[in-house]
Formats: structure tokens, C-alpha cells, sequence
């Protein structure tokens, strides 16, 4: 590759990101003329709902880098990887954020070499469910579906983990952040080598590092999140979740598959999932194909995954999205199964 090409690839990716959030703009636009502005505002609210989330991801992200923490947390974890994605899926399991919320943390913990392993694990179990979730889920769909959605966020987390630390030795899983002018310059400056030092305001060079990480990684998080909400709020518009149930009922062999597979981009929200799954069983849907839906439409729904895409390469995505999907599946056959 040529120096001038090397060069300019941060400016490609952020025009070609940017461009994608054009692009979601005008394709709610064009597939529902009088929708443009209802689009707009539903993505401001949900940059206004999910700020008292971001915001501390923002800050904690920037202190790890600035501070030196996130190369003692990496050699912590690099020295007992098992423990520390056990622990991970465990934290994750209950923990009330979501794929979206902890992106700004768990970029700057990659790029601070933090292992993806038990990023991966935290990933992929913290959106599952949490303890408010967890009372919810039981109101509304009852016990065994509470413990069995806990169950599947932890053993998601642990699948995960587990997999991505049997290919650790991968160059794409030990360098998974892109490239760009979108992810930043996480994980480069001035306090790389400069040991641990919490209070981060007393030396000019990490104060300098701390702004320009807040300034990055909040660059980030609003060019993942705009199109994501954009996304978010065309498909929930075109998607009619109810149509499923006719084709998840218990005698379908296709019922988990499908749940996972056409589910997930119709999910909108973890609470508002539930009261939806429950006129879904009320109309037939197999118990399997109703957790798999939950468990799908949590850890891989397409709005999330537009926001993680720009910021984990193309493998490393793909991994994440294939852990999901096959979590999502064994979780709804193995409910199926105990129920």
C-alpha cells in the first residue's frame, strides 16, 4: 500500500461512516416520506436517554488511558485469562448496561491491550438482563424465564470468552480495534510509558491525554450511535413482531431459528421487549423460540451492531456477531428442553 493511501485512510473511514449516517437519513426518508422527523427526534431522545450511561463510559475510558490502568489491568488479565472471563460474564451478567453503553469502555480497555477475551465475555453478557431486568422479566413472563434469561447472559458471556481465548494467538483477535479516524488515538500518546498515576489533573501530559481521549472517544459514540438509532427507528416502523407467532409455535423445528434470525431486528428495547414477548406466547410461540428472541434481540440486534461495526475490524465483528447468534440459539433450545 502506498504511503498516500496509508495516509488517508482515517479520513476515508470517517466519510464513509459518516456517510452511513446520510445514508439512514435518507432511507427513512425515501421508505417513509412523512417519518424524517419523527426519525430525528427519536435519535436525539436517545442520545438524551442513554448520556447519564455514556457519558461515565466517556470519562472512565479516558481516565484508564490517561492514568496507565489499562496496562496493569491487561497484564492482570493476561496472566489468568480464565478466571477473568468467568469474572467478566459474571460482572456482565449483572450489570445494567448494554452493548451500546459500555462501547466507549470497552474500546479504550482494548486499546489500552486489554485481552478481547474478557471484553468479549462482558460484551456479550452485559445486555442481556441486570437486576432490575431480572424483577421485570419475572413480573411479566415469570420465574423460570428470569433465571433462564440470567443463565443465558452468563453462559453467553462464558461462550464467548471462551472462544475468542482459543484463537488469542490471531493478530486480528490481539489487535481488534480499527484504524481510524472514528476509533481515535486510543491506545498512543504521551502516558503509554509513564507508569500509574490515578490522579491524572496533576500532570499536564495526562491532563492533555485525558481531553483529547473524552474528545475522541465522544467523537466515536455519536458517529456509531446516529445511524444506529436511525436504524433502529426505520425497521421498528417496518417490522411487525407479531406476524412471528404464527411460524415460533412449539410443533416448528424452526421456531429457535427464526426467533434469532428475524426476531432480533425487530427488537426495540429490553423492557419493552417483554410485554411484546408475552402477547407473542399468549399466540403460540414456543417457550425456546421466546428466549432465544430475548436473548437475540439483546446481544446482536442490528441497531447495536451498526454501533460496534466501526469500531472492532471485520473478523473480530464477525466473531462477535457468530458467539451471538450461536449463544442465542443454544440458549432457546436448551430453555426449550427445561421447560
Amino acid at each position: 500500500m502506498s504511503d498516500f493511501a496509508a495516509g488517508h485512510r482515517p479520513i476515508v473511514s470517517r466519510n464513509v461512516l459518516l456517510a452511513l449516517a446520510a445514508v439512514a437519513l435518507a432511507t427513512a426518508a425515501l421508505l417513509r416520506p412523512g417519518q424524517t422527523l419523527d426519525t430525528a427526534r427519536f435519535v436525539a431522545l436517545s442520545l438524551v436517554e442513554v448520556a447519564p450511561l455514556i457519558i461515565p463510559g466517556i470519562l472512565l475510558a479516558a481516565w484508564v488511558a490517561a492514568s496507565g490502568a489499562g496496562d496493569r489491568v491487561a497484564g492482570l488479565f493476561g496472566r489468568r485469562m480464565l478466571p477473568a472471563v468467568v469474572a467478566a460474564s459474571a460482572i456482565g451478567a449483572v450489570t445494567p448496561v448494554c452493548g451500546v453503553t459500555v462501547l466507549p469502555l470497552m474500546a479504550g480497555l482494548l486499546a489500552a491491550g486489554v485481552p478481547l477475551a474478557p471484553v468479549m465475555a462482558f460484551w456479550l453478557s452485559s445486555p442481556v438482563t441486570d437486576p432490575a431486568m431480572l424483577a421485570a422479566t419475572a413480573a411479566t413472563l415469570g420465574l423460570s424465564f428470569a433465571v433462564g434469561k440470567t443463565l443465558a447472559a452468563f453462559g453467553l458471556g462464558i461462550l464467548g470468552g471462551s472462544a475468542t481465548w482459543l484463537v488469542a494467538r490471531r493478530p486480528w483477535i490481539e489487535r481488534p480495534l480499527r484504524k481510524n479516524a472514528i476509533v481515535g488515538s486510543a491506545g498512543s500518546g504521551c502516558c503509554d510509558d509513564g507508569g500509574f498515576d490515578w490522579a491524572v489533573w496533576t500532570d499536564p501530559a495526562r491532563r492533555r491525554r485525558f481531553g483529547s481521549e473524552c474528545r475522541a472517544t465522544g467523537r466515536l459514540v455519536l458517529i456509531c450511535l446516529i445511524p444506529a438509532f436511525a436504524a433502529e427507528h426505520v425497521l421498528n416502523g417496518l417490522l411487525h413482531p407479531e406476524a412471528l407467532s404464527a411460524y415460533v409455535g412449539e410443533d416448528s423445528w424452526w421456531a429457535v431459528p427464526l426467533a434469532v434470525f428475524v426476531g432480533a431486528p425487530a427488537y426495540v428495547d429490553g423492557y419493552a421487549a417483554l410485554p411484546l414477548t408475552r402477547a407473542l406466547i399468549d399466540h403460540g410461540m414456543a417457550p425456546g423460540a421466546a428466549m432465544a428472541f430475548l436473548v437475540s434481540g439483546s446481544a446482536v440486534s442490528i441497531w447495536g451492531a451498526l454501533a460496534i461495526f466501526p469500531v472492532l475490524k471485520a473478523k473480530p465483528f464477525l466473531l462477535f456477531v457468530a458467539l451471538a447468534v450461536i449463544g442465542s440459539l443454544a440458549s432457546g433450545w436448551l430453555f426449550q428442553i427445561a421447560v
